[in-house]
């Protein structure tokens, strides 16, 4: 029987898969485990009360988090004119049209988001099979397909989160750092959660919002009262 380390013996007195807890005591743990190596990140999954083989029932966009995930983000913008100058105002690393088509095509360039304008997607169009395997592929719902580009990169570099359903009805997102104090991550939770609620398909009955759980990087799964958050 392999031995049991130090980190794992922590997990295995404070959580009982069974319980809910709060974000607080949720945090604490993460706190107790976290790694001395690196800065983790405080991840949510939400189960929704949603049928993901139906595509009317599929669940995606995306929201700026009141406290900023920390993460520098890398974003590259397809778009030309005063759009492109807008772009680069904004803080977009690349901006271009068919020559920047070329560079995702010879994967000379690596990204976090990828935005277009509308008239640009005629550009972007052809790069299906190169963006999409990624989720690099800009679509407005998720606020990627926008005209307004310097809201655009603004917002994603503000640390917009986008999200959709998985194959089995769950959103997963990031919300944070173990070093945020509860108060951000709720708020942060809350503004994640609030706007899945608008997206509610017509068709969904039932329950909508389902188990919420938090983990981090390195620690373990903590489900979460739901109460607190929805």
């Amino acid at each position: 029987m392999s031995k049991v380390t130090k980190k794992q013996k922590i997990i295995l007195e404070k959580v009982d898969p069974e319980n809910t807890y709060s974000l607080a005591d949720a945090l604490e743990i993460f706190q107790s485990v976290k790694s001395d190596k690196f800065e983790e990140s405080i991840d949510i999954a939400i189960r929704l009360g949603v049928d993901p083989n139906k595509s009317d029932q599929n669940v995606r966009g995306a929201v700026t988090l009141p406290n900023s995930l920390g993460k520098q983000v890398t974003v590259a913008v397809f778009a030309d004119g005063d759009q492109a100058d807008a772009a680069k105002s904004a803080g977009a690393e690349h901006i271009g049209m068919d020559d920047l088509a070329e560079k995702f095509t010879k994967e000379e360039i690596n990204v976090d988001v990828v935005i277009s304008t509308n008239a640009a997607m005629k550009v972007v169009g052809k790069l299906g099979q190169v963006l999409g395997p990624k989720g690099l592929m800009p679509n407005p719902k998720t606020g990627t397909v926008s005209d307004d580009v310097e809201a655009a990169v603004k917002n994603v570099k503000a640390g917009q989160v986008r999200f959709r359903t998985d194959k089995n009805g769950i959103i997963h997102g990031s919300i944070g750092k173990v070093s945020f104090d509860a108060e951000k991550l709720q708020s942060n939770a809350t503004a994640l959660l609030d706007e899945i609620k608008k997206l509610k398909p017509a068709s969904a009955k039932g329950v909508y919002i389902g188990n919420i759980a938090l983990s981090s990087t390195m620690g373990p799964g903590i489900k979460i009262n739901s109460a607190e958050l929805v």
